[in-house]
């Protein structure tokens, strides 16, 4: 039996999404899981869940095999707070949900990874502050934050990735190319022992859309 690779994604789902933005990214969740079904290690091993969060948190799908997993657009609300905390919560149960920890690292199960995109920063502040501490104590081989837009604050991603990217735009191609990006990186941990140190280093250097947070 191969092992497992879980991945994690939190997507913005906001009003402030509305439009392009949200197009662009479900046209690039598209595109990543195409390149990731062209990938015979990933069909077998990788697993993603998606998570949207707004002024509620829906869990698309939970851990789902590539091959196995139906994408349907995210449709944002009109209008709304931007509950990052809450997502970052709902997160920290899934993962103690899914992931045995007796086999992290070992045989049974890479360490997981985890992606989180916003547009803006989170509404729920003291819960954000909160989860971001509890979410330290758990493993992972990779957190990813992307700050999408100009008004996108990567100070508050800094608080729990140990990588931050900033995209300045949010047309079609920018997330294209983070997606792709991502999609490059998921391949990338899921070649790899499951267990090194995380870090930019780790990655796989990022297109020109995109640019790595010091």
């Amino acid at each position: 039996m191969n092992r497992q690779l879980p991945v994690y994604l939190l997507i913005d789902s906001s009003g402030s999404m509305n439009g392009e933005a949200i197009n662009s990214v479900n046209e690039g969740l598209r595109a990543m899981l195409n390149a990731l079904r062209q990938d015979p290690y990933a069909l077998e091993t990788v697993k993603l869940s998606l998570i949207t969060f707004d002024r509620e948190i829906k869990e698309i799908f939970p851990l789902t095999s590539v091959e196995n997993v139906q994408l349907d657009d995210i449709i944002p609300p009109q209008s709304g707070a931007t509950h990052m905390g809450e997502a970052l919560k709902y997160l920290i149960n899934s993962y103690k949900r899914d992931i045995n920890i007796n086999k992290v690292g070992n045989e049974g199960m890479f360490l997981p990874m985890l992606f989180v995109m916003t547009d803006g920063k989170p509404s729920d502040i003291q819960v954000f502050e909160e989860m971001c501490e509890k979410l330290k104590t758990l493993k992972f081989s990779s957190i990813i934050g992307c700050a999408a837009g100009p008004k996108a604050k990567t100070e508050y991603l800094k608080q729990f990735s140990d990588t931050v990217v900033f995209m300045e735009s949010t047309d079609t191609g920018a997330f294209s190319a983070f997606f792709k990006w991502v999609s490059d990186s998921i391949a990338s941990g899921n070649k790899s022992s499951g267990i090194e140190i995380a870090g930019a280093n780790n990655l796989p250097t990022p297109p020109s859309e995109i640019n790595i947070v010091v």
